[in-house]
């Protein structure tokens, strides 16, 4: 297949290039600053040269949108809007004009579309959307709102002849370099991936095989559309999320952070505390109901099967 993939230069686009290609398919990247084979230039925003990789392809797999690995400011806020919003309406003017278009358009979204909760998991189907809870910083809800404009513009989208899946997805847990998992492994390894605020926030997570896998499940899939969540079916507090990484990585201790210190960490990684603070409870009831199977179903063993890849890359 001829797979497009706009934004595919980050974490998750190089975890999905690696596999599909790997897989045979001929997979071409768009991005705002190519930089070798398979790559070519568009903007985000508006329809170029570019459109003509889209007609005719068999699959897009939009990814594009600004790293949430960032302080909230009102500027970045913005740009993580502007950036999602316009790529989907720029991608969904691509396919509606296209001669041949795509049999599939795969519009990534987030898991954090959902409320902050403890009480009880979401799903597609009773899952409740956030934006509106008590107790929670005011600006957590503009994150909610990036990601309902997203998937709003893919509904919007003029597409009758292409099916459209919104990937609403945990954080992808990929041993890449820059990744999630390297920065949280970094911490663990440090001692300092202990509970955060008393640690009961939920975090969802999905390997980055099960990702990859639950992509090529969606493409073969031709009667599943709408909104599907990409997480592994067991989500857990946040202090038992990282007491398996310790393990996973042979250390025995992580000290533990208030709410103060936590603002002072992301502070300096120049992040920001919602997504450590924000509790994910998501699981993927859509896939399990299709049949999906995870290979990586519970953390404790995606988190040693991780730490082990890791550990080999970096004696290569």
């Amino acid at each position: 297949m001829r797979i497009v993939v706009p934004g595919g230069t980050g974490q998750v686009g190089t975890v999905l290039r690696r596999a599909l290609t790997a897989a045979g398919h001929e997979v071409l990247v768009l991005s705002r600053r190519p930089s070798g084979p398979g790559e070519r230039a568009w903007d985000g925003r508006t329809l170029g040269a570019w459109a003509a990789e889209i007609d005719g392809s068999d699959v897009v797999i939009n990814l594009a949108g600004r790293s949430v690995s960032c302080r909230y400011t009102p500027a970045n806020l913005k740009a993580m809007m502007d950036s999602r919003v316009e790529s989907a309406r720029v991608v969904g003017e691509a396919i509606a004009t296209a001669a041949r278009p795509p049999a599939l358009w795969l519009q990534m979204s987030t898991a954090t579309i959902y409320t902050h909760r403890f009480d009880a998991p979401n799903d597609e189907a009773t899952g409740e959307i956030g934006g509106s809870e008590p107790g929670v910083p005011g600006y957590w809800s503009y994150s909610v709102d990036i990601a309902t404009a997203w998937e709003r513009e893919v509904e919007k989208a003029d597409t009758p002849r292409t099916r459209t899946v919104a990937l609403r997805s945990a954080m992808v847990m990929s041993p890449d370099r820059g990744g999630v998992f390297d920065v949280l492994s970094r911490l663990a390894r440090l001692g300092l991936g202990g509970p955060v605020a008393g640690g009961a926030q939920y975090v969802s997570w999905i390997h980055d095989h099960d990702f990859v896998r639950a992509v090529e499940f969606l493409i073969a899939r031709e009667d599943v559309s709408g909104p599907v969540n990409l997480a592994a079916p067991a989500p857990l507090p946040q202090r038992g999320f990282m007491r398996a990484l310790r393990s996973a990585w042979g250390v025995p201790v992580g000290l533990p952070a208030t709410r103060w210190m936590a603002e002072a960490g992301a502070f300096a990684l120049r992040s920001d505390t919602e997504l450590l603070l924000k509790s994910r409870r998501v699981v993927p009831g859509r896939l399990l109901a299709e049949g999906f199977a995870f290979e990586h179903p519970e953390w404790p063993e995606a988190a040693s099967d991780l730490v082990a890849r890791a550990r080999r890359e970096r004696r290569t």
